[in-house]
């Protein structure tokens, strides 16, 4: 199972989150944790960034990590969609 890292800047986006959204956010992280593959993240590279990717948190949220040496992954933005993939 790899690790867990969150970002400073997750953290700030995640605490400005709705609590119903930061419910499925710990979901689809327990999941991240458990399995990077789960069918249910939706996993997948996002273009034209260097080991960046993007995971499903519902429909219209998404997270991006990165995985870093050492079996770790960086949580790094969740947000609404078009807003988690400008800057991830």
């Amino acid at each position: 199972m790899p690790k867990i890292k969150l970002t400073d800047r997750f953290i700030e986006l995640y605490k400005n989150l709705p609590k119903s959204i930061r419910k499925k956010i710990n979901r689809q992280i327990q999941l991240l944790a458990e399995n990077p593959r789960h069918p249910s993240l939706q996993t997948k590279p996002i273009q034209g960034t260097n080991g960046i990717f993007e995971a499903r948190v519902d429909i219209n949220y998404r997270h991006t990590y990165e995985r870093l040496p050492g079996d770790t992954l960086l949580l790094r933005v969740v947000a609404k969609y078009d807003d988690a993939l400008k800057k991830p």
